[in-house]
């Protein structure tokens, strides 16, 4: 890096080192992953059977009131995007027929939560849903719930939006996130904690809403509440670059950076201290009368992890008091039949230290479970078995991006995956002293993502980190669980609002 384009970066507050490898990333892209298998319920997804889930669903509360459990929800992304279609008719001429989408917003606007809002802030203007509906100017009502001189929809994160009505409210995603922390994120000191990451904007947007509704929660369930924010750190963002590959220039001569995608999350998820994790996107939220199988499956997932968790602990305890056969045959067996790994042939015919120190390696790093369900054809990750540079075999999310379709045999394992990602995760990242692990030590750098953008008319190429669940947990241990479909139940558009799971 010469050293003009070094003080540019310094200027800027960001880390040389960091830009140079960047750069490079941009130059070089990153190499696919070699797919060895389909994680499948044959072969790398447990499917629970009665039993199992009426045994988590004992045991899990009585361990969870005993450690820290923190629920983590990114939540800074825009909503934005759920309204394209309406944003699009607001420039149109207001010809309803050209629009299907829209016909259908506006014939089920009785059914949105957000449908009283609405109302009141027109009447507010003189004007009101049904008069406007009346007159067939429905331009007024789209902009008064886009426009931050109406609701401000447009402009506010998912998180704050009316999603669910009810009898005697009408519930945002936000809340709805508090309620379902009752069912199964109650920890230690009969406590639910819940951590939002959102942008800068919207914090105090957040704590107003939440603010709100916290002591009648409080109240009506007799638990106590610990609520904290985050933001992205703007130390992760990433250098944009022109289609040339060098460093994108704004027009005040300033260089470009940008947020880096959720996988920059993990700087923030690496704050927490906790002994347990659960991650859930923000607008994966159901009414109460859909609740029981999400607490059903959460305490499941959760509860394996702890057994997991415990066996793994008491190998490397072992581990740490003789290297034996006893010893070293027990980490085996945990690494083999409870996280699913398998020992390099050139690993298992060497010395019992050799097998020992693979071992101690192997299970002394942080662990998550993964709800996984049936694919649907929705777009999202799968899970794989991924051959690692050592030889041995693991398991990974993996983007369509990070897999090479043209050769055969990834094509062949792409074609036969089952399952995808609907970002159902619990983590422990503890380690058996009681620790923290740091997270960023255990994230494949080589895993990001590089994308086409625009600025101000001109092309640029941007660098997304490694997904949060993907790349940055590469060197997670990993347990695929299949939960059903009803457990997922993402909010992409405003009218996905008007499906049964969210009325």
């Amino acid at each position: 890096m010469n050293t003009g384009l070094k003080d540019k970066v310094l200027a800027q507050g960001m880390n040389p080192d960091i830009v140079v490898q960047q750069i490079e990333n941009f130059k070089n892209g990153f190499p696919f992953l070699k797919i060895t298998a389909p994680a499948t319920p044959v072969d790398g997804i447990k499917v629970l059977s009665e039993s199992e889930l009426a045994h988590f669903s004992q045991t899990y509360p009585e361990k969870a009131s005993k450690i820290d459990v923190v629920k983590f929800v990114p939540a800074s992304g825009a909503a934005s995007r759920m309204f394209k279609d309406l944003f699009s008719f607001l420039e149109s001429d207001g010809d309803l027929s050209k629009s299907s989408f829209v016909q259908k917003f506006i014939s089920n606007l009785s059914k949105f939560a957000f449908f009283t809002d609405l109302d009141d802030s027109l009447k507010s203007k003189g004007n009101s849903l049904q008069s406007c509906l009346d007159a067939k100017d429905y331009k007024s009502i789209v902009n008064e719930l886009l426009s931050d001189e109406g609701l401000g929809y447009g402009n506010l994160p998912k998180g704050l939006l009316r999603f669910h009505a009810y009898p005697s409210e009408n519930r945002t995603p936000a809340q709805e996130h508090l309620v379902e922390g009752l069912q199964y994120g109650i920890g230690k000191g009969n406590t639910v904690k819940i951590h939002f990451t959102v942008s800068p904007e919207h914090e105090e947007k957040f704590k107003t809403e939440i603010g709100k509704v916290l002591p009648g929660l409080k109240a009506s369930s007799g638990v106590e509440f610990e609520v904290t924010y985050s933001q992205q750190k703007k130390s992760t963002d990433t250098i944009a670059v022109t289609m040339e590959n060098e460093p994108f220039e704004e027009e005040d001569r300033n260089l470009l950076f940008r947020p880096a995608g959720h996988g920059a999350l993990l700087e923030n998820l690496n704050d927490i201290n906790a002994d347990l994790i659960f991650i859930k996107n923000i607008d994966n939220v159901v009414p109460d009368r859909l609740k029981e199988p999400t607490k059903t499956f959460k305490m499941a997932i959760a509860g394996i992890l702890l057994e997991v968790q415990e066996k793994v602990f008491e190998a490397l305890r072992g581990l740490d008091l003789a290297i034996d056969h006893e010893s070293v045959g027990f980490a085996a067996q945990v690494y083999n039949a409870d996280l699913g790994g398998k020992i390099p042939a050139p690993i298992s015919s060497g010395s019992l230290e050799e097998v020992a120190g693979f071992l101690k390696g192997k299970l002394n790093r942080p662990i998550r479970v993964c709800g996984m369900v049936k694919n649907t054809g929705e777009p999202g990750g799968g899970p794989f078995w991924i051959e690692e540079e050592d030889g041995s075999l693991s398991l990974q999310i993996l983007e369509t991006a990070q897999i090479d379709l043209n050769d055969p045999n990834s094509k062949k394992h792409f074609s036969a995956s089952t399952h995808f990602n609907p970002v159902d995760l619990v983590c422990g990242t503890k380690d058996y002293k009681g620790h923290s692990f740091d997270l960023l030590k255990f994230r494949d750098m080589q895993t990001g993502f590089i994308t086409e953008k625009s600025k101000s008319g001109r092309d640029l190429k941007a660098l997304e980190l490694p997904g949060l669940w993907n790349g940055a947990m590469a060197g997670w241990n990993t347990l695929f669980v299949e939960v059903p479909l009803i457990t997922f139940n993402p909010v992409k558009t405003v009218n996905d609002l008007l499906r049964d799971e969210h009325q």
